[in-house]
């Protein structure tokens, strides 16, 4: 079962891509900060195209890939959105319901079966992804649901997590009619192109004020690790199922919290056990599924 462990070094690479933004993040523009990961993470998914031969591209394959791209636009935007207008606490959890969301959207465009398992390993890491990122328990469980009447950011974040899985089940199938490799360093040099008005235009003060220099500096190691997510994702998604893919990759929030605690000096591990032991819990189902 290669894809696992894949899955697991693109939960564990994206955590640290993560961690690195948030520092990078410090003073400067958010979409320019993530507009240079893409970036600075292309070149890395161009180089195996010089080794690896670039595959004939089946019937489907820009259709997938041109309806993914402003899909995953919207969803960037609307991510920095979400944390800008509201509390963490009441946007995060919601980024749990993507695996949710997958149930059902490979089902309907590719035909992918769930085993009871698996469907069980699934939602285990959605509840414990969503207690992860449960902040505040003392507001209650609910709480972030019950911000969704009041909080913008709480709405924009669960338009991400059903966008997310529009995306992922795409990626999939222009995968399916090219390549892994391949499918990533086309759809993220389309990325970075399309973004690259948006991300100059708003870091223009920056840029003008001769700060170019350290702001690439501050995206180099946020990049480099974002390449290696990307090439894990694109590779264990093509070899399993993408719900249960993508429900391995959602280990990353547990990663995140552990490098918040680290680096950041995150209050809260140990209410997080609960949200850890479902995800744990949810893996070896979908393990045992898969």
């Amino acid at each position: 079962m290669t894809w696992f462990p894949l899955a697991l070094l693109c939960a564990f690479s994206l955590a640290t891509s993560d961690a690195l933004t948030k520092k990078a993040l410090a003073g400067r523009d958010a979409i320019l900060i993530l507009w240079l990961r893409f970036a600075v993470a292309l070149p890395l998914l161009l180089a195996p195209l010089l080794v690896v031969p670039i595959p004939p591209l089946a019937p489907g394959f820009w259709r997938a890939v041109l309806t993914a791209l402003p899909l995953e636009m919207m969803a960037a935007v609307l991510y920095v959105r979400a944390l800008k207008a509201s509390p963490l606490s009441l946007t995060l959890p919601f980024l749990a319901f993507t695996p949710v969301f997958l149930l059902v959207v490979p089902w309907l465009l590719l035909g992918e079966e769930i085993s009871p398992a698996g469907g069980a390993g699934i939602l285990c890491i959605a509840a414990g992804s969503y207690l992860l990122n449960l902040r505040e328990v003392r507001r209650g469980l609910l709480a972030p649901l019950h911000a969704i009447r009041r909080e913008p950011g709480s709405r924009m974040m669960l338009a991400v997590a059903f966008i997310y899985s529009f995306t992922s089940t795409l990626g999939k199938q222009a995968i399916a009619c090219s390549s892994p490799l391949f499918f990533a360093a086309l759809y993220f040099s389309l990325l970075v192109l399309a973004f690259a008005p948006l991300a100059l235009w708003r870091g223009r003060q920056a840029l003008a004020a001769g700060a170019s220099r350290e702001t690439l500096r501050a995206a180099l190691l946020p990049g480099i690790s974002y390449a290696l997510s990307v090439a894990c994702h694109m590779l264990a998604i093509s070899l399993a199922r993408v719900a249960y893919m993508i429900s391995v990759k959602r280990l990353s929030l547990l990663f995140g919290v552990l490098y918040g605690h680290l680096l950041f000096k995150d209050e809260g591990l140990r209410e997080r056990l609960l949200g850890t032991a479902l995800m744990l819990a949810g893996v070896t189902l979908i393990v045992s599924a898969g």
